[in-house]
């Protein structure tokens, strides 16, 4: 099959599982674009907002529509690597025999992932960057396709390990969720406070979504679409020759070059998702705050004066 025609089948799932997904899930458009954009790109997100938005039923709904396995990990602070990881123990034979942790699945939503030990966080890490887990001296691989949604909650910052700048980089896409709008909130408690139930379909089987993220890495790229890219990460860099004033004013230190690459990859899948066959500038610009947002580390004076991650990277378009 032609990567035109690929594409042209892709646009029309990905409608599709948008479609199957909104069953489920009222407005949080932009989430679940940005969600599946990542998971088509073979990255992972973080997903920021308070408790009580819906965020472990979404990843369960696109789970489902996905047709994948899917296992949630709730992180606490006396949670230790073995305990997602899995571990050996000995069976009547008196052999050593590994039982898989909850981490031996297509999906995994690792929830408040801020608060445990950094040992368990790293645990997690590995798994993410290799698809793989050492247990033992043993390493196991993980089935594809792999995806870690990650959830943080931005309030409550007791008794927290917040993830340090490499692990927070291991993320593609960093996803704020907003309270939804009174007439979205009006519909998820008609929704929700029913008998009704509501069954999702699976579009999907592994394979194709392997497929599909394998058409995307071969859509090409002009040269001018990656310079701006690339340009769109310098800017962000405080003692870059190009830096913009206000990173300058405002940012300690600025992304690296995982930033870069995670810009065309998203941008790929975007002109994908829009039926397009090669990314332009409006796609970089249409993924750019979710990538930047978490690689952005901002100084004492933007956090007195209010100043955002958006706005930031808004005013280096």
């Amino acid at each position: 099959m032609s990567d035109v025609i690929a594409i042209e089948n892709f646009v029309k799932k990905y409608n599709a599982l948008k479609q199957e997904v909104a069953k489920v899930i009222i407005g949080q458009d932009d989430v679940v674009d940005q969600i599946l954009i990542s998971i088509f790109s073979g990255g992972h997100s973080l997903l920021i907002g308070v408790p009580g938005l819906a965020k472990t039923l979404m990843v369960n709904t696109i789970a489902q529509a996905l047709g994948l396995d899917f296992k949630r990990i709730q992180f606490t602070p006396d949670l230790m690597p073995s305990d997602i990881l899995g571990s050996e123990i000995l069976d009547e034979d008196r052999r050593f025999k590994f039982i898989k942790g909850p981490i031996f699945a297509n999906i995994i939503l690792a929830d408040e992932i801020n608060r445990t030990p950094p040992k368990t966080q790293a645990a997690l890490l590995e798994a993410m960057q290799e698809r793989a887990v050492t247990v033992a001296g043993h390493q196991y691989k993980l089935s594809l396709p792999y995806f870690v949604l990650a959830t943080q909650n931005p309030i409550e910052q007791e008794g927290t390990y917040p993830l340090p700048e490499a692990q927070l980089d291991r993320f593609m896409f960093a996803i704020r969720l907003q309270y939804p709008s009174f007439k979205e909130e009006v519909e998820v408690v008609k929704a929700t406070t029913t008998d009704s139930q509501t069954s999702v379909n699976a579009l999907f089987s592994a394979q194709e979504i392997l497929d599909f993220q394998n058409v995307i890495r071969r859509v090409p790229v002009a040269d001018n679409v990656i310079e701006y890219a690339v340009s769109l990460v310098a800017k962000t860099r405080p003692n870059a020759k190009t830096a913009a004033d206000i990173v300058k004013e405002f940012v300690d230190w600025g992304a690296g070059p995982r930033a870069s690459q995670n810009l065309i990859l998203a941008a790929k899948t975007h002109a994908a998702t829009k039926g397009k066959f090669s990314p332009d500038i409006e796609d970089i610009q249409a993924v750019a705050t979710g990538i930047l947002r978490h690689r952005i580390i901002k100084n004492y004076k933007a956090e007195a004066e209010g100043i955002s991650d958006e706005n930031i990277i808004e005013s280096l378009f």
